[in-house]
């Protein structure tokens, strides 16, 4: 297992689509808890009078790293809970690999109730009536624990909205537990989900903080414009999952039903020789090509996936129901034996780069 090639998958492609998810989440609920604290502190800044506002400036600036520390503790709550959940999940997965692979199916399921989650989670960041009571919060109870340590309460809550993210997951996310499924190791599994999490720690870092500060200048804005990312998010990871299910609702066979069409058929991409059909795909960083290959019905056929620096979600290719996972580089053959006249869908492993292979 390259952890080398899964740091920088966190870094890049995960950081920036479980940030667009979770990193949502994480940015309303921390702007709830400034709110909830700067409000019952405006009056007594106002009443305490222009001397001490001054003398309260220079104390702040004095204790500078405290403040920091405080600003902070949110988002290493957030973090220290997320890498917990999905350590133990990729220990979990690499144990399991060695004995049973999660089917496509499954998967597909599991991802349609993932975007129907984050779905939720979105409406009620947004206040929509009937999701409002739905917050991410520790018992009352587990408050007594620290409600002397001010900094360790605003991480609590944090900490646990970032173990159970393990949830909902991302796309990219789902492509690394694919391959901490595949190592067939507890250990293998755990070091890979933990350093996917650490690559994506200092996005995660920058919007925690960006939102610890903005929290009071913006308020409510913060929490709406969150809303409508997560919200957004789930009905794409849904969407994702309604194309690998092959459902009418997905957003393709919508387009279609409306009148779109596929890209043109692409003929180059087969050769056939000796009675044998041989199809080429090229699988790349964010897609496939051709989008649309036209090959000969009546032919035995063997599929060639070319990776070339395939990275993230593309390297789960879905055709037939069957999963195969891509190098980063070399090629994969598929043997789809005789086809018949029609459309054979593939897609990668999240439903977000499809293609088709049309038989005449």
């Amino acid at each position: 297992m390259n952890l080398a090639a899964v740091l920088v998958t966190g870094l890049f492609a995960g950081g920036v689509s479980c940030a667009a998810v979770q990193g949502g989440l994480l940015t309303g609920l921390i702007t709830r808890q400034r709110a909830a604290t700067a409000e019952p502190a405006a009056p007594a800044r106002r009443a305490a009078g222009g001397k001490n506002n001054q003398a309260a400036a220079v104390a702040e600036r004095q204790n500078w790293r405290a403040q920091l520390g405080d600003d902070l503790a949110p988002v290493g709550g957030f973090l220290a809970g997320k890498l917990v959940s999905h350590t133990l999940l990729g220990a979990l997965l690499g144990a399991l690999g060695s004995v049973v692979e999660l089917s496509v199916g499954l998967r597909t399921w599991l991802q349609i109730g993932a975007g129907l989650l984050i779905i939720v989670f979105g409406l009620a960041q947004l206040g929509v009536p009937g999701f409002r009571g739905i917050v991410v919060e520790p018992p009352v109870s587990w408050m007594k624990i620290v409600r002397t340590r001010a900094r360790s309460q605003a991480a609590l809550a944090p900490a646990l909205l970032g173990f159970a993210t393990v949830l909902i997951p991302c796309g990219v996310t789902l492509s690394v537990e694919a391959l901490a499924l595949a190592s067939g190791s507890a250990l293998s599994g755990a070091a890979t989900m933990a350093v996917f999490v650490l690559g994506t720690g200092p996005l995660f870092a920058i919007l925690g903080y960006a939102a610890r500060k903005a929290a009071t200048v913006w308020k409510g804005r913060l929490a709406v414009v969150t809303g409508l990312v997560v919200l957004a998010m789930g009905l794409y990871t849904l969407n994702g999952g309604l194309e690998l299910a092959g459902s009418p609702l997905a957003a393709s066979r919508i387009a279609q039903s409306f009148g779109g069409s596929d890209a043109p058929a692409d003929t180059t991409a087969v050769s056939e020789t000796g009675g044998q059909q041989t199809v080429v795909i090229t699988a790349r960083s964010g897609s496939y090509s051709p989008e649309n290959v036209q090959a000969r019905s009546g032919v035995p056929t063997t599929l060639v996936v070319k990776s070339e620096n395939a990275q993230g979600c593309v390297r789960s290719f879905v055709i037939r129901d069957e999963q195969k996972i891509l190098p980063v580089r070399g090629e994969t053959r598929i043997d789809l034996g005789v086809l018949q006249p029609g459309r054979l869908d593939y897609a990668c492993g999240m439903g977000m780069y499809t293609g088709v292979i049309t038989i005449v």
